[in-house]
């Protein structure tokens, strides 16, 4: 049982990196991208496409990614979600839902529908051997690690610099941000830079430990979603939690049968939306 809890955190800490995008966008904005799977396929394909054409490797994919996820991030936001963000949220859904789909399509023209991975050098196989047949792979720790570096960086983000400042005064109250000498679009175009670069850390990892298809995206939309809403919207370490509590109840789950995993996940989110709407861990004014 031991182990499958820290199988179980483990995975945590990837739902928590493909959540932490959408939380922050919500945070912010008052947005659900509902295009993030599928971004993050997109992002593990470009990776597979940078290591087969300039033979780099998996740092230097990770180094050259993350400015190009911030500024295709800044830009989409500004020539493309900034006009639909208003007090509807329905044109914002419908323009990230259509860029889901284009999104799709494109992946299926140029890559098929075959699955592919990102060759890690031997990563994903890896483990270390606590003793009495207890495994833990090297990947997944980085991957956990890298969580709670970027759940933390955010946070610090938001409470300790002016950037945080700016996204806190947008997000409380537009209006007034703006009378205050802010620009309410260059904030959210940073906001989601940011968020595109944690999308991209996503894609890599995603298609370092397993194989990625252009039709994976919803799915992990899906889990992203039921960690944010577990964790509370808006909380960056309730969205750590809820993607922990997401997939030790998997693990848990799969222990059963191997069908189990994905329905227990669900069940917990449905259970825990039904008793605390607003998510275990709330964001807080002040």
């Amino acid at each position: 049982m031991i182990e499958t809890i820290t199988q179980g955190i483990l995975l945590g800490g990837l739902y928590c990196i493909f959540a932490l995008g959408l939380s922050l966008m919500f945070g912010v904005m008052r947005l659900t991208n509902i295009a993030l799977g599928d971004q993050i396929i997109i992002s593990g394909f470009i990776a597979i496409g940078i290591a087969s054409v300039l033979q780099l490797n998996i740092v230097l994919i990770g180094l050259a990614l993350l400015p190009c996820a911030y500024v295709s991030g800044y830009l989409f936001q500004r020539a493309v979600l900034n006009p639909t963000l208003s007090r509807d949220p329905v044109p914002s859904l419908v323009v990230t839902f259509g860029l889901s789909i284009v999104i799709q399509n494109v992946l299926q023209e140029l890559f098929s529908a075959n699955p592919r991975s990102l060759d890690s050098g031997g990563l994903n196989t890896q483990s270390i051997d606590l003793g009495g047949g207890f495994v833990i792979g090297v990947l997944p720790l980085i991957i956990f690690a890298t969580a709670i570096a970027c759940t933390f960086g955010l946070q610090m983000l938001f409470s300790k610099t002016s950037t945080g400042r700016s996204f806190r005064a947008v997000s409380d109250d537009r209006e007034i941000a703006e009378l205050m000498g802010l620009s309410a679009k260059k904030v959210y175009a940073t906001a989601t830079g940011i968020a595109f670069c944690l999308i991209a850390i996503a894609g890599l990892f995603q298609s370092m430990r397993t194989t990625i298809s252009p039709a994976d995206g919803p799915s992990l939309l899906l889990f992203a979603f039921e960690a944010v809403i577990i964790g509370g919207m808006g909380s960056f370490w309730g969205t750590f939690a809820g993607a922990l509590i997401l997939g030790i109840t998997q693990q848990i789950g799969f222990m059963f049968d191997p069908a189990w995993g994905i329905w227990f996940g669900h069940l917990v989110f449905i259970i825990i939306l039904f008793i605390k709407p607003n998510g275990l861990f709330p964001k807080t004014k002040g």
